[in-house]
Order: C-alpha cells, then sequence, then structure tokens
C-alpha cells in the first residue's frame, strides 16, 4: 500500500508536504470563519473563494510552460517560500485588528498567483520524485496527505480559533511551510537540468493546448474535472453558512462537517493505494461520480447534523477518486515533454474553474439559500456525467 515511501526522494518529500497541508487547512477553516465572522454573508465567501483561485485560471498554462522548462525543484522553493510570507503577512494584519475582508480578497489573490506556479510543477514533479513504476501510488498517497490533512486541519482549527486565535492559526501555517522547504532542500530528484528549448514559449504553450485538444480521451477526463470544480466542491466555501443557519452547531460542528468530508476522501485515496495499477478504472471513475452526485443532493436536502456527516464523507471519499484516477490516468498517458503542460490544463480546469464555481454558488446561496445551491450543483453535475457516459463510451472502457 505505501510502496512509493520506500522511494527516498519522495518519502522526504511527501512527509514535509504533508505537514505544510495540515497549516494550509487550518488557515483555510481560520480564514473562512473570520470572513464570516466579519461580513455574515455567504456571496463575500464565494468572492474570497473566487479571487483566491481566479489566478489559477488566469495563469497555470504559463506555470505548466515553466514546469516543462526551468527545474521544477527551483519553482517549489520559490512558491512555498512565498507562501509563507503571505501567512505570516495575514497572520500579522489580524493580530494588530487592522484585518479588514479587502485586504483578506487581496491576500487571496495573491495565494492563488502563487499557487498557478506552484500547482503544475508539484503535480509533475511526483513523476520524477517516486519514478513510473510507483506513479500510481504516489499519486494515491498524496491524495492520502491532502485528505488526512483535511481531517487533522479542520480538526485542530475548531481547538485552535478558541485557544490561539485566529491569528495564532495564520502564524501556525507560515511556520508549517518550513517543513516542505527543508524537505525540498533534502530531496536529489526534481532537479533535472533541462535541455535547451528554442521554441518560443507561446508555441510551446500552443503545442501543450493542441495535444490535449487532439486527444479525445484527455479532453472528456478535462470536461469531468472541469464540471466537478465549477459545480460540484463548491459546498465547500458555503460551510460555514450550512454550519449556523442550516444544521445550527456553530464553529465546531463546522470542522466535524469538513473533517468528515476529509475522512471519506482519506478512505478513497487508501483504497486507491490498496488497490494499485487495477483494472476497470473506468467502471470505477463512473461509479465515483454517480455517488457524488447522489451525495450532494442528499446533503443539500438533509437537515440532520449526523445525516450530513454521513454523506459528506460520501462526497469526500467520491471526490477524491475520481480525481485522483483522472491525475494518474494523464500522467501515465502523456510524454514527459508534455506533462507539465498537460498538467497545468488540469490545474486549470480543476482549481481555475473553482472561482466561477465559488461564486455561482455565493450567487445561488445569496439569493436562494445556500441549500438549494448545493442541491442545483448536484443535479448539475449528475446530468452531465450521465450525459458524458453515453457520448464518451470509452471512458468506461479505461
Amino acid at each position: 500500500m505505501f510502496s512509493s515511501l520506500k522511494v527516498r526522494d519522495f518519502r522526504i518529500y511527501w512527509y514535509g508536504m504533508f505537514v505544510s497541508l495540515i497549516g494550509t487547512w487550518i488557515q483555510v477553516m481560520a480564514q473562512s470563519w473570520l470572513v464570516f465572522e466579519l461580513t455574515h454573508s455567504a456571496f463575500l465567501l464565494g468572492v474570497v473563494g473566487f479571487l483566491g483561485s481566479i489566478p489559477v485560471f488566469l495563469f497555470s498554462l504559463f506555470g505548466g510552460l515553466l514546469a516543462d522548462r526551468v527545474n521544477k525543484k527551483n519553482i517549489l522553493l520559490i512558491t512555498q517560500s512565498a507562501f509563507m510570507l503571505l501567512a505570516f503577512l495575514l497572520a500579522v494584519l489580524t493580530q494588530v485588528k487592522l484585518i479588514t475582508p479587502l485586504q483578506i480578497m487581496w491576500l487571496a489573490f495573491f495565494n492563488g498567483v502563487v499557487m498557478a506556479f506552484d500547482a503544475p510543477s508539484r503535480q509533475a514533479v511526483v513523476m520524477e520524485l517516486a519514478g513510473r513504476e510507483h506513479l500510481f501510488n504516489a499519486i494515491a498517497l498524496n491524495s492520502v496527505a491532502f485528505n488526512s490533512s483535511r481531517i487533522i486541519g479542520p480538526a485542530l482549527a475548531g481547538i485552535l480559533i478558541s485557544t490561539i486565535g485566529v491569528s495564532g492559526c495564520f502564524y501556525l501555517n507560515g511556520v508549517s511551510f518550513l517543513a516542505v522547504i527543508i524537505a525540498l532542500f533534502l530531496i536529489r530528484a526534481g532537479n533535472r537540468p533541462k535541455g535547451h528549448n528554442s521554441n518560443h514559449a507561446l508555441r510551446d504553450l500552443w503545442e501543450g493546448l493542441v495535444f490535449v485538444r487532439d486527444n479525445r480521451l484527455i479532453l472528456a477526463l478535462m470536461a469531468v474535472v472541469g464540471v466537478v470544480s465549477l459545480f460540484g466542491i463548491s459546498y465547500v466555501i458555503l460551510m460555514p453558512a450550512f454550519a449556523n443557519e442550516i444544521l445550527k452547531v456553530g464553529m465546531q460542528g463546522f470542522g466535524w462537517l469538513m473533517s468528515c468530508a476529509g475522512i471519506g476522501a482519506l478512505i478513497g485515496a487508501l483504497l486507491l493505494a490498496r488497490l494499485g495499477d487495477f483494472r476497470r478504472k473506468g467502471d470505477f471513475l463512473a461509479g465515483s461520480l454517480l455517488v457524488f452526485s447522489l451525495s450532494l443532493i442528499i446533503f443539500a436536502l438533509s437537515k440532520n447534523y449526523f445525516l450530513s456527516l454521513l454523506v459528506l464523507a460520501l462526497v469526500g471519499g467520491s471526490t477524491v477518486t475520481g480525481v485522483a484516477l483522472i491525475n494518474t490516468i494523464l500522467q501515465t498517458s502523456v510524454p514527459d515533454e508534455f506533462r507539465g503542460r498537460v498538467m497545468s490544463v488540469f490545474m486549470l480546469t480543476f482549481a481555475g474553474f473553482m472561482p466561477f464555481g465559488n461564486l455561482i454558488a455565493g450567487s445561488v446561496a445569496q439569493a436562494w439559500g445556500v441549500s438549494t445551491a448545493v442541491l442545483l450543483s448536484g443535479i448539475v453535475c449528475g446530468a452531465f456525467f450521465a450525459l458524458l457516459n453515453a457520448l464518451c463510451p470509452r471512458i468506461r472502457e479505461i
């Protein structure tokens, strides 16, 4: 189940990133709570989410181009250091009580700019760190780290906000980036010198987009990720409103709602790691997408806290199995020279579409309520997945 951790460089990187991700989730929870506390607006929760993700939409293709031209390790050292400085700035502004919703929006935007250049390299470097034979397991274990942090981070945030305060959570996140920065200094892979490339940057960028466009399977998988990002995952930014207004469980309940989604995602990631490079991935993917859509609909209609916890676990599990499978299929089916650019398109559709989904969800929630917003999301996702399954049966043959 943990075969990729036997590879030294990937093991060091994985542990460092895991610590950093816990800090990131603590900040995500604390920042969402701070925004809602300052504004009491579901719409502004959507705006902050929009500003934090729109740079990925605008710049991630250039981040992928850079990953194919420059040493990925050096890119990650710069981006992780930038994340750390932004976390400390948010902490200081909050501690001295100068923080405003506008400042949070600007900082969210700058974090998004850094993410646009960080994410393609972080996705593409896995092959160099773990090797092709361990790639499926490495991607599954990256999902384990991400989703374990979704359990630990929100649970800790609920305790830490009441003990060290919101600013303390931001300071803690800043310190957590040291773990991955130190790991990057220790690893040897991911620092391969690039061969000379005489092509113009925009020509290379266009070649990557043409490669994706001409591969119908890759294009279909990107469409799935785009719809999940645009309509499905936006339920996360509405969680503070669900906790307060629908389920009436407060900050502690908010933490448990997010943690249950993380628990389900962790179980899904561990399942993928255990299965290894199995056959019939397409059927597994189709099943994950069906469970995801139905679970969103049930969650939107639920007024019972414990049922909501259970359904969010299903949402989390089906999300990670679907997205991790697509990630693996993409990375194993593209030539090395296109990997950074293809993964930048993956990040464009996954994280880049999120700002529009957050804005749509926030607007619908403001007009018709958070339950209606999530209900419509589940219906749209289910309808699209059913249509794609009929129009592109090749996905089921993977």
